[in-house]
């Protein structure tokens, strides 16, 4: 099968609690798939939280959930079904 023919399953699922988020931008940051993107809305008290522009792009490999301080992110890898 050839790279074009391949269907693009996501590989990951990234989940973001926007109220822990105090925008600091680490996740976005420090993401290697360029999945996150600070969003236009605000939290409840008052910072730009992320949200994740690219959700096709995650690759479940938590980075962002590591470099969080306020523990307000996590990916998750989605297991095949073969």
């Amino acid at each position: 099968m050839t790279e074009s023919t391949k269907s693009k399953e996501p590989r990951g699922k990234v989940t973001i609690n926007s109220e822990l988020c105090k925008g600091c931008g680490f996740c976005i940051e420090f993401c290697p798939s360029d999945v996150l993107d600070f969003s236009n809305t605000f939290n409840a008290k008052g910072y730009h939280p992320p949200s994740a522009a690219r959700p096709e792009k995650c690759t479940g490999c938590d980075l962002c959930g590591i470099y969080c301080p306020d523990f307000a992110i996590f990916g998750v890898l989605i297991k095949a079904v073969a």
